[in-house]
């Protein structure tokens, strides 16, 4: 079993991209945001998400490659998708774009894909 992890950017974020030769079987996406739930302003700190299943060779696209939209997750909380699995081939890809900008077009959102080999 392997994982790939990242902070979520206000823009594109190709997380997990399987390369040539490959085939990989997601077991587990983990989104949390970062912020601290305890802090005096963790009320004002929702962060969102898009996460897009892209086809080798095909762009991302709002009405055909996503499968989380504008999901809200309240400062401390985690997002899990895990009751699907998902194969991809070569070139295939799992993609995010996130909100607000936290700077530098970072976000307080962090994710984590599991996957195996096949």
């Amino acid at each position: 079993m392997a994982i790939v992890n990242a902070q979520l950017t206000t823009t594109q974020l190709d997380l997990l991209t399987v390369p040539a030769s490959k085939t990989y079987a997601v077991t587990n996406i983990l989104v949390c945001n970062t912020y601290d739930p305890d802090a005096a302003d963790a009320a004002t700190k929702d962060a969102k998400f898009d996460m897009h299943l892209i086809p080798s060779g095909e762009p991302l696209s709002l009405n055909k490659t996503t499968v989380v939209r504008q999901l809200t997750l309240p400062a401390g909380e985690t997002f899990t998708f895990d009751s699907e699995r998902v194969i991809l081939d070569v070139g295939d890809k799992i993609s995010f774009v996130a909100e607000p900008d936290i700077g530098s077009g970072n976000t307080n959102l962090a994710a984590t894909i599991s996957y195996l080999e096949v």
